[in-house]
């Protein structure tokens, strides 16, 4: 018996970690170099996201690459549907429906790579990643360098007091923290508002 094997097989790749720790650098990265190879790319970002542009992909470095601002997940299918590679940067601000987009595009044989935040402030699973990680492929933790001590950052503290989950912002909002500074500041942050 002959077995076939399909040459158009498609996967997902999730670059993952805090704020500050270069996914997006790596998103944009790996979808340039799928531009050298002259694979046909669709390059996704939601709408809320507006800090650096409204229609690239913007790392914290400046580097960036074209992209197509949409507010739910179905719109990829709707703009990807010709592409090889589709890339998809910040992606815990979509909700878990990006799960299911992401699987039937690699089903239908395309390459996948999304970014995003892993922790939200408080340090918990942040929207459809922790889902994603369980069905991708090939997973990349970034790590950024802790604002406080230098070790190796692994959250995103907030330095205000918002308590909603998502909150858009950068530097004037976030630092990276490593597990020890990030306890101790938001215990501090605690203290002060008994206070």
């Amino acid at each position: 018996m002959m077995h076939v094997i399909n040459q158009h097989i498609g996967w997902i790749e999730v670059v993952c970690g805090s704020m500050f720790s270069g996914k997006t650098e790596e998103l944009i990265r790996r979808l340039r170099r799928a531009v050298i190879a002259r694979q046909r790319v669709s390059i996704f970002k939601p709408k809320i996201d507006t800090r650096y542009s409204k229609d690239e992909i913007v790392s914290h470095d400046f580097q960036k690459i074209k992209s197509k601002a949409i507010n739910k997940p179905q719109e990829i299918l709707k703009y990807a549907l010709h592409a090889q590679v589709v890339g998809i940067d910040e992606a815990q601000f979509f909700d878990e429906s990006l799960v299911d987009i992401c699987q039937s595009l690699a089903n239908m044989g395309k390459r996948v790579i999304v970014a995003g935040l892993d922790q939200d402030y408080l340090g918990r699973p942040f929207g459809p990643i922790p889902n994603l990680l369980a069905v991708a492929e090939y997973i990349t933790k970034t790590h950024a360098i802790c604002n406080v001590c230098g070790n190796p950052a692994n959250h995103t503290f907030r330095k205000t007091r918002e308590k909603e989950t998502i909150v858009v912002g950068t530097t004037d909002i976030y630092e990276a923290r490593c597990r020890n500074c990030f306890i101790s500041g938001n215990e501090e942050l605690l203290e002060s508002e008994e206070k």
